[in-house]
């Protein structure tokens, strides 16, 4: 599923800025201060970014989830995501051993 996943020049756009979530988004102003998901975006900042739809970001944003590249967290309204480096730093591993 991660190989799908990152088939899409958009959803490993998203993954990019995500690694560096200060340089390519706002603040975000509803993520709570006392909030332990640091690096966390809302879907309507990646929204924005990426000039797509809501709909359609939100279903990258769950591809990518379900392949175990981010991880979400609720606060009130708002869904964030954020990078799922030990996830990532797995597969970097793999596919420098094993392919």
């Amino acid at each position: 599923m991660i190989f799908k996943a990152l088939s899409n020049e958009a959803r490993r756009q998203i993954l990019e800025w995500l690694k560096h979530p200060e340089q390519h988004f706002d603040p975000q102003l509803y993520l709570p201060k006392d909030a332990d998901f640091k690096g966390g975006i809302c879907v309507g900042s990646i929204q924005a970014k990426t000039g797509l739809t809501q709909s359609v970001v939100s279903s990258y944003l769950s591809m990518m989830q379900k392949a175990g590249l981010l991880e979400s967290r609720r606060y009130g309204q708002w869904t964030y995501y954020r990078r799922n480096e030990q996830l990532l730093r797995e597969f970097t591993e793999y596919m420098r051993n094993e392919l």
